[in-house]
């Protein structure tokens, strides 16, 4: 049996090589379709990678509490004039109050929700930071210590607030890699002071580098951590705005302009993020359904916050980008299947031009099996070799397109094998039927045919 394949075999080889021109054409199709979908699956796989270093990045297990000020929009009434005279008129009605994100919500959240491993609250100001007459902006962040147990933040040096340094709200500070590269060159920073907006801050540690690229940043509407500087939450309140002491007077000012038709809100919440450590992935869902009911209650009904799940957003971004990774190879599966249709073309005209060619082997004992065989491993031949071209060129491909376009690839070994395996399959299936023809025709009429 492996001796009646390797003879026709090479009966075969020497026939593509006697045509080459025409054998390239012909694996054309094979080439670029196996090169096509090793570089769909290569962009595809980059971009799942792409999305677990997001879900990585805003924490696997993280429920996060964002605040959102209601803005309501109504028509400019007659009576508005009449009302900076006299004050609200009976009956009308006014926004409910609601105390917005607050620590105390913090703290419930963290004695009272089942489930939980930590709640780190967070407050962001814009300042200007100064130090030997280097001066930028930059965002100094108000945090617990619970904000450093996140496993994607590493201290690299220093130490960690104190509890003495919480509850007596001390001037610290630990900087982001970048604030150190830009504002302590060269000296090391620890017990340095850094001074932000009006205060003065003592530098008692540094975090490490994160290396998180910028359009990540924009695409997830998160901070560059490098750059930010954080200090004790109760620090920032106590020494910087405490927006939940003007809570009220924000309340009235914006129930006043709702009446008026307008919609300028300013931001009373005191905190500005909520992070909910949860302690296993399965309990998220049922954790933030808690910690939505428990936030309408304390907030009087208002919904003025946004509980988000970032794993259930990258859940969908997923089941999108496997959609689309599907789309993209089936659109290029549809080269192999007209380089399978060119195949199945070229060997019916193969068989016309070699009809003379079958009855000889006939006349001289060849089977129609054999026959069968021959043209059936000189289609396979092709496709095989085509689907090796293609290997080299979709991988080329992948390469190119990876440094040109800025996009991430990954070439897995499966979806080569895949490719290779479905390239040598559509030769066997489309080389079936011109082998099947060749072996019909009559031996005698096979000779006499010009």
């Amino acid at each position: 049996m492996w001796e009646k394949i390797v003879y026709n075999f090479l009966i075969s080889a020497e026939a593509l090589v006697h045509n080459k021109t025409r054998s390239l054409l012909t694996s054309l199709g094979i080439i670029f379709g196996v090169a096509s979908v090793i570089a769909m699956l290569a962009i595809g796989s980059g971009a799942q990678q792409e999305i677990l270093r997001q879900i990585r990045l805003l924490g696997a297990t993280n429920i996060i509490v964002t605040p959102v000020s209601e803005q309501t929009e109504g028509g400019v009434t007659d009576d508005a004039a009449a009302e900076d005279a006299t004050g609200d008129e009976e009956g009308e009605s006014r926004a409910p109050y609601t105390p917005g994100l607050t620590l105390a919500d913090a703290e419930s959240i963290g004695r009272l929700v089942p489930g939980i491993d930590a709640v780190s609250p967070e407050v962001v100001v814009e300042t200007t930071a100064l130090r030997a007459g280097y001066q930028r902006s930059i965002k100094l962040v108000g945090v617990d210590q619970a904000y450093f147990d996140d496993p994607g933040l590493v201290l690299a040096e220093g130490m960690r607030f104190t509890d003495q340094q919480m509850y007596d709200a001390a001037p610290v500070a630990i900087i982001g890699h970048d604030v150190r590269t830009r504002f302590f060159a060269g000296v090391n920073p620890i017990g340095k002071r850094i001074k932000c907006g009006t205060l003065w801050l003592t530098v008692i540690g540094v975090m490490g580098e994160r290396n998180v690229e910028a359009q990540n940043l924009e695409r997830l509407g998160i901070r560059n951590y490098d750059l930010d500087i954080y200090s004790p939450i109760t620090t920032v309140l106590l020494r910087f705005e405490n927006r939940a002491l003007v809570n009220r007077e924000l309340i009235r000012d914006a129930d006043r302009d709702r009446r008026r038709g307008r919609f300028e809100v300013g931001n009373y919440h005191q905190l500005d993020r909520l992070v909910i450590r949860v302690n296993e992935a399965e309990q998220m869902r049922p954790v933030a359904d808690v910690v939505q009911r428990m936030l309408e209650r304390r907030h009087f009904g208002v919904i003025d916050f946004e509980v988000i799940i970032p794993e259930a957003l990258m859940q969908q971004e997923r089941r999108t980008q496997t959609i689309f990774n599907v789309v993209l190879a089936a659109i290029a599966s549809i080269s192999l299947i007209v380089g399978g249709i060119g195949i199945m073309n070229i060997m019916l005209a193969s068989v016309m031009e070699r009809i003379r060619e079958i009855g000889v082997r006939r006349a001289i004992g060849a089977t129609r099996q054999d026959v069968i065989l021959q043209f059936l491993i000189e289609a396979m031949t092709i496709s095989f070799a085509g689907g090796l071209i293609g290997i080299i060129l979709g991988v080329s491909m992948s390469l190119i397109i990876e440094q040109t376009a800025d996009i991430e690839t990954q070439i897995t070994w499966w979806s080569v094998l895949l490719s290779f395996a479905v390239s040598v399959s559509i030769g066997l299936i489309f080389g079936l039927l011109p082998a099947k023809r060749a072996a019909e025709h009559d031996p005698v009429y096979a000779l006499r045919h010009e």
